[in-house]
């Protein structure tokens, strides 16, 4: 009876009587495929109603501003896979577009993004747990250099809380403004792993070493305001007038001259883009080992647990 798949091919064989083998197999065919399909997740229909190729993004260009939105509001805009492939080949086309004077990453919904989708880390290949291991360092450390290596001048505007890769991240852009419901969270040791994003070498330099260590060591969750305060944050502004205030900040940054704007980059950014990747290769490594530990398994099979009781 708990058995969905299987008594339905039972009762689809039973049913089949004095059909013909070749009737039967064809039959058997259509039924599997229709479970197969009543099987499958539904797939994401933002991007595919604007037209657009992306699953889990809304991107828009318009007023010289290329708008990446991460798109997962149902699931805090937590981050897959492929998620990590998509803003990177966004920021790709960002970086090419004429038209693009500066970038915007901010989330659709009540949520900037929650971090990783743990998910991630129960589809385990069949090579096993080292490949996926391999395999998912090799996306993030493309991800994060992709940050490091954007020429044009990179904006994020945080919507809501942000934890994890979302926090990390911030030290490779150019302006962070945030909501004053907005919070910052990396519960790194929480979940038996270490920093990311070039945050082991970026936040000491930003918020200086004592704060960096409640911060991603200690779990320390920072107000907006207090972030804002640190240097992780440029910014903060009233929620009820955030998008408006912003969004018109950010206009009119459209409307200064591209070349000048990338130029001035360069000379502030360029310095440090050696020791960023080198930072980020050797953070990679590093989490490579943390995802393998009986610490980080048991950490996130914990999780999975106490959301199950939910």
């Amino acid at each position: 009876m708990l058995d969905f798949v299987n008594k339905a091919k039972w009762d689809a064989w039973n049913s089949l009587g004095s059909l013909s083998k070749d009737e039967a197999k064809k039959s058997y065919v259509e039924l599997v495929n229709g479970l197969i399909l009543s099987e499958a997740p539904a797939k994401d229909t933002a991007s595919l109603s604007t037209g657009q190729k992306y699953d889990t993004l809304q991107v828009i260009t318009e007023d010289n501003i290329t708008k990446i939105f991460l798109n997962r509001p149902e699931k805090k805009n937590a981050i897959t896979l492929q998620m990590y492939k998509e803003i990177g080949l966004a920021l790709d086309e960002a970086a090419k577009d004429d038209n693009t004077v500066i970038t915007v990453l901010t989330g659709h919904g009540d949520y900037f993004c929650s971090g990783n989708d743990l998910n991630n880390f129960t589809n385990i290949p069949p090579e096993g747990k080292e490949k996926m291991a391999s395999d998912s360092a090799v996306i993030l450390e493309a991800f994060v250099s992709k940050f490091i290596d954007f020429p044009k001048p990179l904006i994020a505007v945080i919507n809501g809380p942000a934890v994890g890769i979302s926090v990390t991240i911030l030290g490779l852009f150019d302006i962070v403004y945030a909501t004053d419901r907005a919070t910052f969270h990396t519960p790194f040791s929480q979940l038996g792993q270490s920093p990311e994003g070039c945050s082991s070498y970026t936040f000491p330099r930003v918020m200086g070493l004592s704060k960096a260590v409640e911060v991603l060591l200690f779990n320390k969750l920072l107000t907006a305001h207090e972030a804002c305060k640190l240097g992780l944050v440029t910014e903060v502004f009233p929620d009820a007038t955030f998008q408006k205030e912003v969004w018109g900040r950010l206009r009119s940054y459209g409307e200064l001259p591209k070349n000048s704007l990338v130029f001035s980059k360069q000379l502030i950014r360029d310095t440090e883009k050696e020791k960023l990747h080198a930072v980020n290769v050797q953070e990679c490594e590093r989490l490579k080992e943390r995802w393998l530990s009986d610490d980080c398994m048991n950490a996130i099979i914990s999780f999975f647990q106490k959301k199950a009781k939910l």
